[in-house]
């Protein structure tokens, strides 16, 4: 009898035991099942907002690193007739930088997956050298791979690409694995659909931003440039605009007309697609009624324009500086108005600078009656050789942190600083140390006019061409 417990115990104990290792790997299974299941909606959460191709890749990498613990995630995209890495300058790789596109052939396992849509492993170097060749392999070594997959992205209109997994040791993929995978590569095609979606967009709207911009005139006299920098949010287009045209004026001495330099910058409220639009009429408007008023002076046409407004545009709002300069014997004068708008600034040739601060209320055709409105004044100053006038809108000195009065101090210091310089390359360093050199709010445009040095005022300097 004791032997026959001794034997039940042993197999009850046994039984115990199996049932803890069944347990056990129950447990685990669950555990992984849950956490590929929180690996997916990660995946879908961080995914959702993307907008950028290397954020996505940097995203899914973050994203499968701590589960399914690769040592390389790659994005490789389809692109006319090729395939395309997204670069990831953070990876200091030969092939990341050398080979940054390929020729969709089969070389590759990605042109594998890519065009039957379907998962490729590649299990060793070897494997991989005789199925794809010795090109493929040297890639695969100088990544530090020792085994990989290649997961194809199922867009909606057709394959966006592939998604590239790669581990330094051995790494066989199971059934939950390829469907966490498959899932996987299923948020990040849709991620990638939308953010060249919204490339298509972006450039499409600079395009459009461009075409309605001018191109600056050859003025002889003068050095014209101008900036514009778009804000790094919403459509990246928005209602700041500069322009400068030629008008002829008539002369009180002579029976010729003048010839005068028309300048313009001007900010409608907002930075989206129907700023722009109502930007694009206004430029159009404010020259014609320059052309219908020719001699009135600026402020003329801008309470012209103002009062077309009122009837065809009503829902325009913003400010301008509209600006004539006619040459004269002792350099240019500058006539301007101001509707509101940030004051321009002066460099005289000596270095010093001063902001232009007289100015009128902003342009706002509906907010008052226009028999209560104040009529728009002008102002004048004349620009010897070697002055600079420069014209921008408020995103040049709206910058998060130091106050409008703090940036406009160091705009002023920083012009002082490179009057000298040609225009384009001061307008490019001087937005960049005020506004920083990138992801502005704000829509920033700068216009600059230089009267350029006469040899006789400055016989130490080079005339500027």
């Amino acid at each position: 009898m004791a032997r026959d417990r001794d034997v039940e115990r042993r197999r009850l104990a046994d039984l115990a035991t199996a049932y803890s290792s069944e347990l056990r790997a129950a447990s685990a299974k669950a555990e992984a099942a849950l956490s590929r299941s929180a690996l997916l909606l990660r995946t879908a959460q961080e995914l959702a907002d993307t907008t950028n191709l290397v954020d996505i890749r940097r995203r899914v990498r973050d994203l499968v690193v701590t589960d399914l613990k690769p040592v390389y995630v790659g994005l490789v995209l389809a692109e006319d007739q090729r395939l395309r890495r997204v670069i990831d300058d953070e990876i200091p790789r030969t092939v990341e930088t050398v080979e940054r596109q390929y020729d969709v052939e089969p070389g590759w396992p990605t042109f594998q997956a890519f065009q039957r849509q379907q998962v490729v492993e590649v299990a060793d170097g070897a494997a991989l050298r005789d199925g794809y060749g010795d090109a493929a392999l040297t890639a695969f070594t100088e990544l530090g791979l020792v085994s990989a997959v290649c997961v194809p992205l199922p867009g909606v209109a057709g394959p966006v690409g592939v998604l590239v997994l790669g581990w330094d040791q051995p790494h066989a993929i199971d059934v939950q694995e390829r469907a966490v995978l498959v899932a996987v590569a299923g948020y990040t095609a849709r991620a990638v659909e939308r953010a060249q979606l919204f490339e298509q967009r972006v450039t499409v709207a600079h395009q459009l931003q461009r075409a309605m911009l001018t191109n600056l005139p050859h003025a002889p006299g003068l050095e014209v440039a101008a900036l514009y920098r778009p804000a790094m949010t919403a459509d990246l287009v928005g209602g700041d605009w500069y322009d400068a045209y030629f008008l002829e004026l008539p002369d009180r001495k002579k029976p010729a007309k003048r010839r005068a330099l028309a300048i313009t910058v001007g900010d409608i409220t907002g930075h989206d697609m129907e700023a722009a639009t109502l930007m694009g009429q206004l430029r159009s408007m404010l020259r014609q009624a320059d052309i219908d008023h020719g001699g009135q002076g600026p402020a003329v046409s801008v309470a012209a324009l103002e009062h077309a407004c009122r009837f065809v545009l009503p829902q325009a709002t913003g400010s301008l500086v509209h600006g004539h300069l006619t040459p004269g014997p002792r350099g240019w004068e500058l006539t301007w108005t101001n509707a509101g708008h940030p004051p321009p600034i002066l460099v005289h040739p000596d270095g010093r600078a001063e902001e232009l601060t007289a100015h009128d209320i902003m342009f706002f055709p509906t907010l008052l009656p226009a028999d209560l409105q104040s009529p728009r004044t002008e102002s004048r100053r004349l620009l010897p050789p070697g002055t600079l006038l420069v014209m921008f809108t408020d995103g040049l000195i709206e910058t998060p942190g130091p106050g409008m009065d703090t940036a406009t101090e160091r705009l002023i210091a920083a012009l002082s600083r490179r009057a000298g310089q040609p225009l384009p390359a001061l307008l490019d360093e001087v937005t960049s140390e005020v506004a920083g050199a990138v992801g502005n709010v704000d829509d920033i445009v700068v216009l600059a006019v230089r009267v350029p040095p006469s040899p006789a005022v400055d016989k130490d300097r080079d005339p500027v061409e």
